[in-house]
């Protein structure tokens, strides 16, 4: 197939997801396939930052000021059992998601609309690929754990010294801060560029060849080396195309999505007053009435978010498959088969 640049593969990919998508248009298997796409893309997820700066008076911020915990040994108990179970399940969710990822590359690659048969063929190469992707996020873990230590401890000699009662050093705590910030800033850069490496590159050899994650990497590495500036530019489109669709649907579905929103909340409200101070079975109706409103309203938000999410994630891996695939000939060969050789007299 051809070799298309980072430039030249946004066009395909948005005209290849379409078809896949609307042509024939399903509602049932089109939320069924923006699911997944979310759920192995993560196109749902964003960063949401809020910074309080004072007001009014002007006295520095105090780590007195921080609210106090006394728990019993139970209520520690109880919280360890929690956490472990809460890591437990997220590491389960985690290689349920690795398992997708595997089944929707076979569906794109192959266009099919059947998520199963992908499910069942690469249980062996999406066991492997979440082995690989829990130790390289322990690794980042681990370096996570070494860069805060100094900062964890300069915080907590501003600590220390605030509750001593000496004045807050606002210089040395945003000295803290700062570098703090922009260590944090380049983390995730590089976590994004990982996660793109193994989910786009490394994951269809595996996938293709049946490779281990080494070897996988092997294959890959040298094309990186050959194409470093490629590469970067389309890691760099990759991020900035469907930041752009997220927010040109968010600038259209604004109104709509206000309107919606308003009359559940007006509905919530009209019935909550109406059943105020009611009391037996009338009081339980409402309540009911009210857990139903909810749920819908839930309901319509998760379909929403997936209905809008489900292209713009879906565009992201048909990118990634367009663009290796000229630089890989195994995948190129799935997405454009090449011709038939001639029959010999």
């Amino acid at each position: 197939m051809n070799s298309y640049s980072a430039t030249q593969a946004i066009s395909p990919a948005i005209d290849r997801t379409k078809r896949y998508l609307f042509h024939p248009f399903k509602l049932g298997t089109y939320l069924k396939l923006s699911v997944v796409a979310c759920l192995t893309e993560g196109g749902s997820s964003g960063f949401n930052s809020n910074f309080n700066l004072p007001s009014g008076n002007h006295t520095s911020p105090s780590f007195s000021s921080f609210p106090s915990f006394n728990l019993s040994s139970e209520v520690i108990t109880l919280i360890v059992i929690g956490a472990l179970a809460l890591i437990a399940l997220c590491i389960y969710l985690s290689y349920l998601i690795c398992r997708l990822r595997f089944a929707y590359f076979h569906c794109l690659a192959h266009q099919t609309k059947e998520i199963r048969p992908g499910w069942r063929l690469y249980r062996t190469q999406g066991m492997r690929y979440f082995i690989a992707s829990l130790i390289i996020g322990l690794i980042f873990l681990f370096v996570l754990v070494l860069v805060a230590l100094p900062f964890v401890f300069g915080f907590y000699r501003l600590y220390l010294s605030d509750q001593a009662g000496e004045p807050f050093n606002v210089g040395i705590f945003l000295l803290l801060l700062l570098p703090c910030i922009g260590i944090v800033i380049c983390l995730c850069l590089l976590a994004y560029a990982v996660n793109a490496v193994l989910h786009d590159f490394i994951l269809p050899h595996m996938a293709l060849e049946n490779m281990r994650f080494t070897e996988a990497w092997a294959a890959v590495k040298p094309r990186i080396g050959a194409e470093t500036g490629s590469f970067a530019l389309y890691l760099l489109m990759r991020a900035l195309v469907p930041m752009a669709a997220y927010i040109a649907v968010f600038i259209v579905m604004i109104i709509p999505l206000l309107i919606v929103v308003g009359i559940l909340a007006l509905s919530g409200v009209g019935i909550y007053t109406a059943f105020e101070g009611a009391t037996g079975v009338i009081a339980f109706i409402g309540i009911f009435i009210e857990v139903v409103l909810g749920l819908i309203g839930l309901a319509f938000v998760l379909v929403l978010g997936f209905g809008l999410g489900g292209p713009i994630a879906t565009w992201i891996r048909n990118y990634a498959l367009l663009f290796y695939g000229g630089r890989y000939q195994a995948l190129g060969d799935i997405l454009s088969p090449p011709p038939p050789a001639p029959e010999v007299a």
